[in-house]
């Protein structure tokens, strides 16, 4: 299984969210709170014309997420 970063995405792609990245302990909590809990399958709706942040949709609902909250994610592209 290989992983890649969200920012790899395209608007449009699918993924699944396999695990966090050890440097983002102290922020790993939120995330999880936020729903995006390992196995969880998301697809990207957008990206600011900078490309942060990024829109994703889960779970029935659109959570946006900062370039650095969303480097702590693993992903596997669908």
């Amino acid at each position: 299984m290989t992983t890649i970063s969200l920012k790899n995405l395209a608007v449009g792609d699918s993924g699944r969210i396999v695990g966090f990245e050890q440097a983002g302990k102290a922020y790993r909590k939120r995330l999880l709170a936020m729903g995006l809990t390992p196995g969880t399958e998301f697809r990207v709706t957008r990206f600011a014309p900078m490309g942060d942040p990024v829109e994703i949709k889960l779970r029935g609902f659109s959570l946006t997420l900062r370039k650095d909250e969303a480097a702590i994610l693993l992903i596997e592209k669908l």
